[in-house]
């Protein structure tokens, strides 16, 4: 596979970030109600853009910034001729600097004004929410919190501005309560928060709008995090060499499988085989063997008792998978020591993240890709998942720090991290919450570290591949019902392009 880099992908920010580069783009000449006027234009557009038959709008203006960006837009659409609604939360009077400004463009206009009261009714066609962006510091309370529940149970679709108000732009949790949107138009640096954690259900599609700002000339402001794009596979799996040999495309071995439990590590290396890898070996309990040959022939299947008989496996493999089906027991744990044992790469999943939790709490390596779902990360890192969940990226970039390697924090909006820092998978979809993804993930993974010359890189195409094979069968045949076994296939046409 062809070397990578971040240079093509979408740059990520954190609020205070963009708003150090909101301030740089001022002082470089810029007036700040030139660019309010500017995201109020974008946003305008964006508003226009899916609502084109729109006559009226409905528009909730918080007392900083965002809000002012609402007053313009309103401006913009009384305008246009649509009626519109404009609602502030504070009375315009006490407003200062470009928000007072911005309201009375608004006024001057034509556009009319209520002040925000308990029970008011949201009669626009599109709700605008303008409340409150990325200045959110704490939960939301007050009438924002009675503001954001009325957008919430009204029927309209939301437009909302930079950020949905109540979600945090920078780890994407859900603070108190937050404004579920139809679409995001985001501002200026695309935000961390809006691709992550509680986001995916808050932002709707998200419509980024840089304003005319280079966010990357600013070397010193580098991005938090990077979005992964689907383009990576075209320039990563280019045609195979005609003279490969099955020698030449990697060795994975699955290791996994406790007596009962086989199914996780079937699905691992037949996902391991569908993913293109010359040879794939299986070490499991020998009751799982005759399943796995009647399953997918292709897969060299050997029955262990223990870490003694796995022998010379791991040392004949370029990649050891261990984890699916492992169990926490006697078997598993012999197990996961001969992996340990062995100097090739590995992908660490399931009950095999939750021994080296409890019975190998100081193990690192930089050879490793660990690929916890949330309840695993907060063994791992002794916390609770809502810890997790509270700020997923810096609960990442722990684990990492901690463990070494490469760390997949799965979940809404997956989390990536290595040494290129943190990437964000915008890919996936709720029919993915199921049994078995994980174990059909980390097969997946399995052939991509064989066959690239870093594991970080191969956990971006992995964690990218599986994703986009999930939307592709949702999309198919609906997210209800979709099974684990069904991605390897969908998954080998994204990585034949």
């Amino acid at each position: 596979m062809s070397t990578l880099s971040t240079s093509s992908l979408r740059p990520l920010y954190t609020a205070a970030q963009v708003r150090e580069l909101d301030r740089r783009t001022i002082a470089g000449g810029i007036e700040s109600f030139a660019l309010m006027q500017r995201a109020a234009s974008s946003a305008w557009h964006s508003f226009r853009s899916r609502w084109p038959h729109a006559r009226s709008v409905t528009v909730l203006c918080g007392s900083g910034n965002n809000g002012g960006d609402g007053h313009v837009l309103a401006a913009l659409a009384m305008q246009s001729g649509l009626k519109v609604q404009r609602i502030s939360l504070k009375p315009l009077a006490v407003l200062s600097g470009d928000v007072a400004r911005a309201a009375e463009l608004a006024t001057a206009a034509g556009v009319g004004f209520d002040e925000w009261q308990p029970g008011t009714t949201l009669v626009g066609e599109v709700v605008v929410d303008a409340l409150l962006g990325t200045g959110l510091a704490g939960e939301v309370a007050g009438d924002v919190k009675r503001a954001i529940s009325a957008i919430n149970e009204a029927s309209q679709p939301v437009l909302a501005l930079d950020t949905p108000s109540g979600l945090s732009a920078d780890t994407g949790a859900v603070l108190g309560t937050a404004v579920m949107a139809t679409c995001t138009v985001t501002f200026i640096g695309d935000k961390v928060g809006l691709h992550t954690g509680d986001a995916p259900a808050y932002t709707g599609e998200i419509d980024f709008r840089p304003l005319g700002v280079k966010a990357q000339v600013y070397f010193d402001i580098p991005p938090s995090a990077w979005r992964l794009d689907d383009s990576l596979l075209l320039e990563a799996f280019r045609p195979r060499s005609r003279i490969c040999h099955k020698g030449s495309l990697g060795h994975v071995l699955v290791m996994g499988g406790a007596p009962g439990f086989g199914g996780a590590a079937l699905l691992a290396s037949q996902a391991a085989a569908r993913l293109g890898a010359g040879k794939v070996t299986l070490a499991t309990s020998p009751e799982h063997v005759t399943a796995s040959l009647v399953r997918c022939p292709e897969v060299m299947a050997h029955g262990i008792r223990g870490g003694a008989e796995a022998g010379m496996l791991p040392s004949q493999a370029d990649v050891v998978v261990v984890g699916p089906g492992l169990g926490q027991g006697a078997w598993g744990q012999a197990i996961l020591q001969s992996a340990l044992q062995s100097s090739a790469p590995l992908v660490v999943d399931a009950d095999a993240l939750n021994l080296l939790a409890s019975h190998w709490p100081e193990e690192r390596r930089d050879n490793w890709v660990l690929t916890p779902h949330p309840g695993e990360a907060a063994r791992l890192l002794g916390c609770s998942v809502a810890d997790i969940q509270s700020d997923r990226p810096e609960a990442a970039r722990a684990l990492q720090r901690a463990r070494g390697g490469v760390i997949i924090l799965k979940g809404a909006g997956s989390l990536v991290v290595g040494p290129s820092g943190l990437v964000v998978c915008p890919y996936g979809n709720p029919g993915m919450a199921s049994g078995g993804m994980g174990d059909v993930l980390s097969g997946m993974l399995g052939t991509l570290v064989a066959q690239s010359s870093t594991i970080e890189q191969a956990a971006w195409l992995g964690v990218m591949a599986h994703a986009l094979a999930g939307d592709e069968a949702a999309k198919t045949e609906g997210e209800r019902g979709l099974l684990a076994s069904d991605l390897a296939s969908y998954a080998r046409a994204f990585i034949n392009p």
